[in-house]
């Protein structure tokens, strides 16, 4: 298969390209890094030309912003050129990496952003397959470093089950090669989790000396919005194994 990937030269895109080749399959790659701003509205033309040929598209797009319009735009622009571009290309696959529950959140900005990102490529996109993934495990990092005041790191505590990036890149070659039925997946880690003790145990595994505060996170998340449904893939790396694994300390859960 010839499979083009937006987004080719980020955090998932890198390992996806690599899974893609692993498996025999040919790579295009769609970034700003190789000639591809993917929100520019005047890139569809040169896009479809590029996806000539291509059997599927796999948008793993992100931007990290806290402003609600340029999310919002962002996400958007890309999924309606993608989408109109795979579609005049003859594409027939296109699949969208994006997160458990973002229907259900919609007073956060990249939540919504990443719903309206879903609705776009709908509307757009030829045979659209959606893998919605609870937070990576390296969530657990940013968010220790968006909260942190010296000695201090403030941490929205929600129940949350995190997962492997590898877990997460194999369900999107499975989607890209049309192994799934399923137009929608949620995949996820095999144990839940509350954030700010991945942050806490995270924290120890550094050895750094800083205090964790959680503090109450929204109603909708509280209330287990990025929790998958039961029909949702659930495999391992757990948190735990992938604390260890990077940082050579194991650190155990906290007992409930």
């Amino acid at each position: 298969m010839r499979v083009a990937v937006g987004g080719s030269t980020g955090q998932v895109g890198r390992l996806l390209n690599q899974a893609l080749r692993n498996a025999g399959h040919d790579v295009v790659g769609l970034s700003r890094a190789v000639g591809f701003d993917l929100a520019d509205t005047g890139v569809v033309n040169v896009l479809a030309e590029r996806l000539a040929d291509v059997d599927a598209v796999v948008d793993v797009t992100n931007v990290i912003t806290q402003d609600r319009a340029e999310s919002a735009s962002f996400f958007s622009a890309v999924a309606e050129n993608i989408g109109k571009a795979a579609t005049a290309a003859g594409v027939s696959r296109t699949v969208l990496l994006s997160i458990v529950g973002v229907d259900g959140i919609p007073n956060d900005a990249h939540y919504a952003a990443k719903y309206l990102q879903e609705q776009t490529h709908r509307e757009y996109a030829p045979g659209v397959h959606i893998v919605r993934a609870a937070q990576f495990h390296e969530f657990s990092e940013m968010v220790l470093e968006w909260g942190r005041d010296r000695d201090r790191t403030t941490v929205p505590d929600f129940p949350v089950r995190p997962v492997h990036l590898d877990v997460v890149v194999s369900a999107l070659l499975e989607a890209a090669a049309g192994t799934p039925v399923s137009t929608m997946l949620d995949v996820a880690g095999p144990r839940p989790e509350r954030l700010a003790d991945m942050v806490t145990r995270l924290v120890r595994a550094r050895g750094e000396r800083l205090e964790v505060l959680a503090v109450p996170a929204s109603p909708e998340l509280n209330a287990g919005a990025c929790i998958p449904g039961a029909d949702a893939l659930i495999a391992g790396p757990s948190f735990d194994e992938w604390l260890e694994g990077k940082y050579g300390i194991r650190v155990d859960p906290p007992r409930r």
